[in-house]
């Protein structure tokens, strides 16, 4: 070989080396890409097609009564999930889980619209499966690969209907929700409160989600749940500690006339806890765990009762003869009358005012009385004369400024505001200029006509007669800084007092006069609301001790007639928060209240522009005066 051949072959040698070393430089950057810059990536991206996220959901606060005794608690449960490759492979999953998890078309509807909402997460099927249920799905692993079990706490009600309209319920959350971010820190299935303490401290309770991990194949089939990654330990939510009295409140619930509607709300005057908060009908809030049936939800929302609605907070009732102490104050700080002070007409069954004659409950009449004694003995004519005595124009101010225009700003959702006129514009706008006349004062001076009040705000100002100077902080269920009061009477201590005096003579000798209990010193008002849907209902709200009030209560019950007929209810509830069980049980009368006929009247509707405000404006300016006691 010459050395020209030698050179060529030399220099091709040198160009294979060139080239190979090249390639081995790009394999090694590509390498090096791979496996060092870019391994997170490809581990996460691989831990994503091996892993499929599970969320662990967080236990729920507690809630608890103001001894500590627990309304809402945690207790195990197990939920079932479905990883599925398809929306046609988990259709069959459900299939074959038929026979021991039914599923309803309801059900597959969420279902299926959650998996088409994030089809790479797991689905929940059911967030309270019996444990029986969840044996026979163990042992039929192998046919459902795409199965996850997780034991997870479950929401459990110990007082039941007793306390479900103060500690409320939970539920799942909805896509419409998640989408206006109604509830920040949620995802698919996680449980969020839907009335009572469990809605407005819902942030509090929630606590925050975990996260763990299951290992799938390609196809998507479950392959082992344990000992995978380490996940996000859920967060539980804090403990909500109330002001209920649990016992008072099963007292409540036990003494509330059965099958009757009303509401009683109890509370502190000085501090404004509440004590007790009922209303009847109740529900079991135990039933919306893990999801309500749709047959028994249908029960609750067709009951023409409405148990779910809270008649403490939400139901809005002409406030009939306990208004009477509010125009008795307004008059007294306005200077207009004293507590002995007599009007110019004696009763004598009624009171004519113009071409109208507006009766007294008491058709023979009262006779010439005092104020004090107008109280006692819950006398319209006299108070008519005191309405027209302050006007229309001060009575609404005066009402607007002790707060019967607003909501008492008790911390539970969907509290309804009062209906009272802030001033004689309302009228105008409602019925016109000339649509309506003075005599409307008359109807809101005996607590009818434009005048429908919550229970809980009338307590509140009940409360505001109770508390050393004539003003009290707003209901609280939930103990905290409360804001100072809103609202305040505006009374000297002695017009405080002459008010009490009066209200302990209405229990001792006027129209509570069977409601007394022991030695028990009560101060109290009953009260008949006119009802244009049936017979009238009955108030009473009182305090007690009346010297120094630590408690104050009352109640409405629809249908009762009479106030006289809800007293002894009230003064029960006084005696068995002050005295004890046992004072009550062997010195507390009976409560008989007879129901309303086969076919009940209406509810009590909510709407502002309802029938019943309708008719409530026509007895104003009609041919019919209202009467109350």
């Amino acid at each position: 070989m010459n050395w020209q051949d030698h050179h060529a072959m030399g220099r091709r040698t040198g160009v294979a080396q060139a080239v190979v070393l090249l390639a081995t430089a790009v394999l090694v950057v590509a390498f090096f890409r791979v496996q060092v810059v870019r391994a997170v990536r490809y581990e996460v991206q691989s831990d994503s097609n091996r892993l499929r996220s599970v969320v662990v959901s967080a236990p729920r606060g507690l809630i608890t009564d103001r001894a500590g005794v627990v309304l809402a608690e945690n207790v195990p449960g197990y939920s079932v999930w479905l990883h599925a490759p398809s929306t046609d492979s988990l259709v069959a999953a459900l299939d074959r889980m038929q026979g021991i998890l039914p599923t309803d078309s309801a059900d597959r509807v969420r279902i299926l619209a959650q998996y088409r909402a994030a089809a790479s997460e797991p689905v929940l099927v059911t967030r309270d499966a019996p444990f029986d249920a969840i044996s026979a799905l163990e042992e039929q692993r192998p046919w459902n690969p795409g199965l996850v079990i997780r034991s997870e706490p479950k929401r459990r009600y110990p007082f039941g209907a007793a306390v479900a309209h103060v500690v409320g319920y939970v539920g799942e959350v909805s896509e419409a929700e998640l989408r206006n971010r109604t509830h920040p820190g949620t995802r698919r299935g996680s449980l969020v409160g839907r009335a009572g303490v469990e809605q407005y401290y819902d942030d509090q309770l929630r606590g925050r989600d975990g996260l763990t991990f299951a290992e799938v194949d390609a196809l998507g089939r479950t392959v082992r749940e344990e000992g995978i990654e380490a996940g996000l330990p859920p967060s539980p939510g804090e403990t909500i500690r109330t002001t209920i009295d649990i016992e008072l409140q099963q007292f409540v619930e036990q003494a509330f006339p059965s099958g009757q509607r009303g509401a009683v709300v109890a509370m502190d005057p000085v501090s404004g806890e509440v004590l007790a908060l009922y209303s009847s009908p109740s529900f079991d809030p135990n039933a919306f765990v893990g999801g309500i049936d749709p047959a028994a939800w249908a029960r609750l929302t067709e009951n023409r009762d409405f148990p779910l609605f809270d008649r403490a907070i939400q139901a809005r009732y002409a406030p009939a003869s306990p208004f009477k102490l509010a125009v008795a104050a307004m008059a007294l700080r306005r200077g207009l009358v004293t507590i002995d002070s007599h009007m110019d007409v004696p009763c004598r069954g009624g009171l004519q005012y113009y071409n109208r004659y507006f009766r007294c409950w008491r058709l023979q009449g009262h006779g010439d009385l005092t104020l004090r004694e107008a109280v006692q003995y819950s006398c319209d004519v006299y108070f008519y004369q005191l309405g027209l005595k302050l006007g229309l124009t001060s009575l609404l101010q005066d009402g607007v400024e002790m707060g019967f225009g607003d909501p008492s700003g008790i911390d539970l959702p969907n509290e309804n505001e009062p209906i009272f006129p802030p001033s004689t514009e309302y009228y105008n706008r409602r019925y016109g200029p000339r649509g309506w006349t003075s005599a409307v004062t008359l109807n809101l001076a005996i607590g009818q006509g434009e005048n429908t009040q919550t229970l809980v705000n009338m307590v509140r100002f009940y409360a505001m007669l109770a508390s050393p100077d004539g003003s009290t902080p707003e209901p609280r269920v939930v103990a905290g800084a409360a804001p100072p009061p809103s609202h305040a009477l505006g009374l000297s201590p002695e017009a405080l007092r002459d008010l009490r005096d009066a209200l302990v003579a209405v229990v001792d000798r006027g129209t509570a006069a069977g409601a007394q209990i022991a030695d028990l010193k009560i101060a109290g008002k009953t009260g008949t609301a006119q009802n244009p849907h049936g017979p009238d209902h009955g108030w009473f709200i009182g305090f007690a001790p009346a010297d120094a009030p630590t408690i104050a209560v009352g109640a409405v019950v629809e249908f009762a007639e009479h106030g006289s007929s809800v007293a002894p209810l009230v003064t029960r509830i006084m005696a068995r928060y002050l005295l004890g069980a046992d004072a009550v049980r062997a010195r507390g009368p009976a409560i008989t209240i007879e129901a309303p006929a086969d076919t009940a009247p209406a509810p009590l509707p909510i709407l502002p522009d309802s029938t019943f405000l309708r008719n409530q404006g026509r007895d104003s300016l009609g041919t019919t005066a209202p009467r109350t006691r």
